[in-house]
């Protein structure tokens, strides 16, 4: 099972859908049980009948195998922290990116940790942490009409964690994973984040991430 600790915002609901659609059974889970469950009816309407199970953060932590972390950034280390013991052996990913905004700007916010994939690290080390979809459209996660050409940076310092979220990132039609070396890096794909919803915000687009040079991308 996939589960999504704050699996109830457009992030978590997005790629909940992508990956239930993908096959793979899922959970949304909240603090709060009600709005668990309301995710996840939202999501179940869209998913064609797949399985989409709803809880709170504490039954995502316990019942999932990987498990996305898909709140906002001051709600990373607390949440982890929680759920710490839980969450021990299993493959967590994180897509956070400590963000800040400035008369509309957004910029990324420099903290202790260096990034939110170190944070987490830091916070889970006897998770087996990666980094990813950290550029990904949320509102085209939404849209299971909506193909989503872009690339998606996996970095880990665990390789087999790192090959497992690369799969499954390369089964929502579009998206090629490309690996960004160890957890550290991932600093560089935060970073990226504000950049897209600033060229986002001037153009009136969605942009996406796609490196080049590194052979030819799927159909």
């Amino acid at each position: 099972m996939i589960g999504f600790l704050g699996g109830t915002g457009p992030e978590g609901r997005g790629l909940g859908l992508r990956l239930a659609l993908a096959g793979h059974d899922v959970m949304l889970g909240s603090r709060e049980a009600t709005r668990a469950k309301e995710a996840a009816a939202r999501v179940s309407a869209r998913a064609q009948g797949a399985s989409v199970q709803a809880g709170r953060n504490e039954d995502v932590a316990s019942r999932a195998d990987v498990v996305f972390v898909t709140v906002p950034y001051e709600g990373q280390r607390p949440v982890l922290e929680s759920l710490a013991e839980a969450l021990s052996g299993k493959i967590v990913v994180t897509t956070v990116v400590p963000l800040g905004f400035d008369a509309g700007e957004a910029n990324f916010l420099p903290i202790e940790a260096g990034s939110a994939a170190m944070e987490a690290g830091g916070v889970l080390p006897k998770s087996r942490v990666v980094a990813a979809f950290q550029t990904i459209s949320a509102h085209d996660l939404l849209n299971p009409e909506k193909r989503i050409d872009s690339d998606v940076v996996v970095c880990s310092d665990d390789e087999e964690a790192k090959t497992t979220v690369s799969s499954l990132a390369e089964e929502i039609p579009g998206i090629r994973a490309v690996d960004g070396g160890g957890l550290r890096n991932a600093v560089f794909v935060e970073h990226i984040t504000p950049l897209i919803l600033n060229v986002n915000r001037i153009h009136g687009g969605r942009a996406a991430i796609q490196l080049t040079g590194l052979g030819e991308r799927r159909k």
